[in-house]
């Protein structure tokens, strides 16, 4: 008898949702603030499955919010698969929603990828992180409110990255012109991807969702001069920002 199918075990990146308050109503809003239709990063998600982690949500948080904040994390682009640390009505309800309950002890988050506020955390949960296979190649200045992404590759811009544009890739970044926006490498949790430019002024610089925002202005001796950005090795999640020597 010929068999049709064949059944395996599998490993496969998750997307970890860190509930910090029982208050279910304002974690959607900052999730749709951040990451929904009108949001500030509508496209980040693409259809990841996520782990909604109940383990630090409040005693008395109310069980009946939860088809709420299911219906805000699928508006940005998050598929709800399971449950973590789930008891009692939580667990019925979410099992009720489709959910799995999820083991407690997981692989260690490997890199957060942004606080929106204090009442939600988001961290990629990288059980086996894969280079980027391709390149892609921009050659004309970006203007404020344009986006690329290079998903599943490197990125290399030829041109300037004007304040208010955007710069994205799941790989490294390298861009030969000054780079004025906001750059974000190892999107999808590659904590080993790196940003290179000859010019680096950036409103926001971020490999894996550590990041860094003007607001913490770069060295002077960075600033505008060409240099790369990487995280640390020691397990800290640093940004480290160099000067590339010419």
């Amino acid at each position: 008898m010929s068999v049709s199918f064949e059944i395996k075990s599998a490993q496969l990146p998750l997307v970890a949702l860190l509930l910090k308050t029982g208050n279910l109503a304002s974690i959607a809003a900052d999730l749709l603030q951040q990451f929904g239709p009108e949001g500030e990063n509508p496209d980040f998600f693409e259809k990841d499955a996520l782990v909604i982690d109940l383990s630090q949500l409040d005693a008395d948080a109310s069980v009946e919010e939860l088809p709420f904040l299911l219906g805000a994390v699928r508006a940005c682009s998050l598929v709800p698969v399971a449950v973590r640390s789930a008891k009692g009505d939580w667990l019925k309800a979410a099992k009720d929603a489709g959910l799995v309950e999820a083991p407690t002890e997981i692989v260690r988050p490997r890199a957060e990828i942004v606080h929106t506020t204090g009442t939600v955390e988001m961290v990629k949960e990288v059980v086996r992180e894969v280079p980027g296979p391709a390149t892609m190649v921009v050659d004309k200045p970006l203007r404020s409110g344009q986006k690329i992404y290079a998903r599943g590759a490197d990125l290399v811009v030829l041109a300037m990255v004007n304040q208010g544009a955007e710069v994205v890739a799941d790989g490294n970044i390298h861009v030969y012109a000054p780079l004025r926006g906001k750059v974000m490498a190892g999107a999808r949790g590659n904590t080993q991807a790196r940003i290179f430019s000859l010019c680096l002024e950036p409103e926001l610089i971020s490999i894996a969702g550590v990041y860094r925002t003007s607001e913490n202005p770069l060295p002077k001796d960075i600033q505008g001069k060409a240099a790369q950005v990487r995280l640390s090795n020691d397990g800290q999640d640093k940004l480290l920002i160099e000067a590339l020597k010419t």
